[in-house]
């Protein structure tokens, strides 16, 4: 059984970032996977529960509505981990060409009063969100992505080699 792309990645070293996560060939064309990570994972404290459901669905409007890329959204949800999303595009670009598209989402945040979307008859958990957390979390983000904008770092994973046994098999420790 193969280890998951996203499971070959160093989370030791992984920083805040936009990074293609993987790549799968649909039909003609391709859906690609990027890794929106707000948090060094297993180093900084996960993002709040109640602000990542906020962000979720302000991002998620914002890419939805956005003239440029609405055709091209497939998928934006927060990761297992909660320290940051996966956002799945039609195409295949290279992370780099994302960063006004991610810097803007989550400059939006900071324009809401209220969670679109977040009532009863709307959303599974309405009551799941904290909008003012939202927005610390997006502003740390935003100071951040314009901080390191020309740092490679940001772009690209760290991989990890997958270990191999003595007898020549691969081990997993998943």
């Amino acid at each position: 059984m193969d280890l998951i792309e996203s499971f070959s990645i160093d989370h030791r070293y992984i920083v805040p970032g936009i990074f293609t996560s993987r790549v799968d060939k649909i039909g003609n064309g391709f859906a690609t996977t990027y890794d929106i990570r707000l948090k060094r994972p297993n180093r900084e404290p996960a993002i709040d529960i109640l602000a990542m459901h906020s962000l979720e669905h302000i991002i998620a409007t914002y890419l939805r509505n956005n003239d440029s890329w609405k055709d091209e959204i497939i998928y934006w949800g927060p990761m297992g981990c909660l320290t940051g999303f996966y956002l799945i595009l039609k195409g295949n670009r290279d992370s780099k060409e994302l960063y006004d598209l991610i810097l803007n989402a989550f400059l939006e945040v900071n324009k809401y009063d209220i969670v679109p979307g977040a009532t009863e008859i709307n959303c599974g958990n309405y009551l799941l969100h904290n909008l003012e957390m939202a927005k610390y979390y997006a502003n740390e983000f935003v100071s951040y992505l314009k901080n390191n904008k020309d740092n490679k770092l940001i772009f690209e994973y760290p991989k990890t080699k997958r270990l191999v046994t003595n007898d020549g098999n691969n081990f997993y420790d998943s």
